[in-house]
């Protein structure tokens, strides 16, 4: 399958994730949400690795630095962007909350020309022209 696709299916479960979730988060708090999401989580990668051995076999066999740094994007990832945008989705609308977080690209785009120098290019430039506009209109 082609990564366009795959992107369009992560798009579809993304955006349908946020309505369950606030459902989920009318009667608890946003930190307590965040520790059953986790806990759904673990539970989905452990029965989706069983299906395929060779997925324990490859993290067993991750280099440190490999492992480090896929743990520090779960803890800023799942953790702390969840948290923040757990109380956002619980005292905003999911209207406007999802695409305001989903304007992380703008953060992405810039450290991915910092630290990795990914080049600027016309399309980029108004594809983050819009994202920002997107968020500017939302506030």
């Amino acid at each position: 399958m082609k990564p366009f696709y795959y992107a369009i299916l992560a798009a579809i479960v993304w955006g349908m994730a946020p309505i369950v979730e606030k459902m989920g988060l009318k009667n608890i708090e946003p930190l307590s949400g965040v520790l059953v999401r986790s806990a759904g989580v673990i539970l989905g990668a452990i029965i989706m690795s069983l299906c395929n051995i060779n997925v324990f076999k490859s993290a067993l066999k991750a280099e440190p630095r490999t492992i480090l740094f896929l743990f520090m994007g779960g803890i800023l990832a799942s953790i702390l962007g969840q948290i923040f945008f757990y109380n956002a989705l619980k005292h905003g609308e999911v209207s406007k909350m999802v695409p305001i977080a989903a304007s992380y690209p703008l953060i992405s785009f810039l450290l991915g020309f910092l630290f990795f120098g990914e080049g600027f290019t016309i399309s980029k430039g108004f594809g983050l022209l819009f994202v920002f506009l997107g968020v500017f209109l939302l506030r």
